[in-house]
């Protein structure tokens, strides 16, 4: 009987919660007041009494967002989750920028899932689950499951697609679309490190860590698109002649490792479409690497592709959110026609 008692006080104090999300948002003026997300990158709280929590609607929640993230040498969820019980969902986590309310209410007919965006803060984004049971929680979660990891994915990426965009270094845009006919959008602190008639290395380094974007093409004859095994062949002479190692006779390669093979994905995003290959990359005479991910694309010019490859070196640190900026990074590129300035 306890156990209903507090579900039903968690339905009254949801539903006075999804209320105020007007009295947040809008002021007497019709004006909004919305305060910047708070959170860590990746974070994501879920607001679930202690006992579903432990059940099938936690469990299916843990087994979507907390999978491994693909392609890290360690491993590492896709997303933390941070269980807040009902009680305890007080007006400081209201802004955090990724939030899941699950509702179990007896007196509910049916189960319910919908989102919300930028209800308490922005850019933020609310999932809602309301259900009669765990069980039946735990049903529609996993029915939504692809929706649901991809729309916390998207946002987490739109994010730093945003920040690209507001403090962009400019000057690198320009010279990447002179170039290959599109680029993406780089944050302050990156810069171009290195260029050749067909390659571009813009990079953000620090003492410990080291984040970078390749822009090159590789030749493409035929009508269909060539075999991941061909991609990565031809990836790696250009590698090879344009990312040296630390010492003589070194240089980057991808990795070979039989235990984290590359996998290749097929897009399509903003309307065009794109191949995606993630893995890991190695130092071909030294015992660097690190985490990539790369999309490639048809080039403007005929009989070429543009591959635009991110990768990360940060082997004091976790590598998710490292890898997940550049990333976003990559997502972010548009053709010279498309750009706003």
């Amino acid at each position: 009987m306890k156990k209903r008692v507090n579900k039903m006080s968690f339905t009254r104090g949801l539903i006075l919660t999804l209320v105020t999300i007007f009295l947040y948002s809008c002021g007497s003026d019709g004006s909004t007041y919305k305060r910047t997300v708070t959170g860590k990158a990746g974070e994501v709280i879920v607001v679930i009494s202690k006992e579903d929590w432990s059940g099938a609607s936690g469990n299916s929640l843990r087994n979507i967002l907390a999978v491994d993230y693909p392609s890290l040498p360690q491993r590492e969820p896709s997303f933390n989750l941070i269980n807040i019980p009902p009680s305890a969902f007080s007006e400081i986590f209201r802004s955090h920028r990724n939030i899941i309310l699950v509702e179990i209410n007896t007196n509910l007919n049916e189960a319910k899932y919908s989102t919300v965006k930028d209800a308490w803060a922005q850019p933020q984004i609310i999932v809602r689950v309301q259900a009669p049971s765990d069980s039946a929680a735990s049903a529609i979660i996993e029915k939504n499951s692809e929706l649901l990891f991809n729309s916390i994915d998207q946002i987490e990426k739109d994010r730093i697609i945003r920040n690209s965009k507001r403090y962009e270094e400019s000057s690198i845009r320009s010279v990447v679309a002179e170039k290959f006919g599109g680029s993406p959008y780089f944050p302050s602190g990156y810069s171009i490190k290195k260029q050749t008639n067909n390659f571009i290395w813009i990079s953000y380094e620090t003492s410990f860590t080291n984040q970078g974007i390749l822009i090159y093409t590789i030749p493409f004859s035929g009508k269909e698109f060539p075999s991941k095994e061909e991609i990565i062949k031809s990836q790696n002479q250009v590698l090879k002649e344009n990312v040296p190692g630390m010492f003589d006779n070194t240089y980057m390669t991808i990795s070979k490792a039989p235990e984290v093979v590359p996998t290749i994905k097929y897009y399509k995003y903003k309307g065009e479409n794109f191949v995606e290959i993630r893995g890991l990359w190695d130092v071909e005479g030294d015992y660097m690497g690190g985490p990539f991910v790369e999309h490639i694309r048809y080039s403007k010019e005929p009989d070429k592709l543009i591959v635009v490859q991110g990768f990360v070196y940060a082997p004091r640190y976790k590598k998710r959110n490292y890898l997940r900026q550049v990333e976003s990074i990559i997502y972010s590129f548009d053709w010279k026609e498309n750009f706003s300035n």
